[in-house]
């Protein structure tokens, strides 16, 4: 009678595991799995593959020896980073897997532990961009603020896609998660790579709106430098339209204690 209950009882068990975890649809699966590998598999292809021919370029091996000199000779790997970002610099702006190799090499590490960083970080590109990368900012307060529809000015106005590049090869847009100027949303970054890591630029627009930034896209399109920082002429920095309405002269110290003291 017992081992009849304890059967029962088990059977009832695996019943409502089924009903707690229920698998998924297997085209739902499938588009899950698809696009959760998209930012970290790699295809060979004639211009990004391990027997492209990749090094640092004469002027930028200096900086690779100023980088490492950062370092302890017994932990190079920990400069996988900046130099990451000097070959993105040299090469226009994304990463072959050439270039990793060449890194991993520098580090002398096995190519799986550059990879690894350079899956990881969203700030790596490894696909080929414009030679102006313009980032919107998607986190919350830019959101709120328009975000969205600067991003749909941008797109529209160079008819491309997210992460597209442009016919000519000089622009593409993409989205960054938080730039750090809340206060001044929306807001967007300029990846200059028009001049290669000699001229590398990476700058701020904030305070931007549909209009501007389609202005700016124009200014950089003649080889023309945007003013940097707050588009908002009534702003100056990040301090409120119209000038400051507080904090005008220096603050009184407290009554508490003696600051000359301290």
């Amino acid at each position: 009678m017992l081992p009849a209950v304890a059967r029962g009882a088990a059977k009832r068990l695996l019943g409502i595991r089924a009903l707690l975890r229920p698998s998924p649809p297997i085209a739902a699966a499938s588009a899950s799995r698809s696009f959760s590998t998209a930012l970290n598999y790699h295809i060979d292809s004639p211009d990004n593959n391990p027997d492209v021919p990749w090094e640092f370029s004469e002027a930028n091996k200096e900086k690779v020896k100023e980088i490492l000199s950062h370092y302890p000779s017994n932990y190079k790997q920990s400069a996988v980073i900046p130099l990451l970002d000097l070959a993105q610099q040299q090469h226009g702006g994304w990463l072959p897997v050439a270039a990793m190799n060449a890194v991993a090499k520098v580090i002398e590490v096995a190519p799986i532990r550059v990879y690894e960083v350079a899956t990881f970080y969203t700030m790596f590109n490894r696909t080929k961009v414009g030679k102006y990368h313009l980032l919107v900012c998607g986190t919350t307060p830019c959101m709120i603020r328009g975000s969205r529809e600067i991003e749909e000015a941008l797109l529209k106005h160079l008819g491309v896609k997210r992460n597209e590049v442009t016919k000519d090869g000089l622009f593409s847009v993409g989205e960054m998660e938080c730039m750090g100027c809340c206060v001044n949303a929306p807001m967007i970054t300029v990846a200059d790579y028009s001049k290669g890591s000699e001229g590398y630029t990476y700058n701020y627009y904030e305070d931007v709106t549909p209009k501007r930034v389609v202005e700016i896209v124009e200014m950089l399109r003649r080889g023309e430098t945007p003013p940097v920082g707050t588009q908002n002429p009534d702003r100056i920095r990040s301090g409120p339209a119209g000038g400051n309405t507080t904090l005008l002269r220096e603050p009184k110290p407290p009554p508490c204690r003696d600051l000359d003291a301290c």
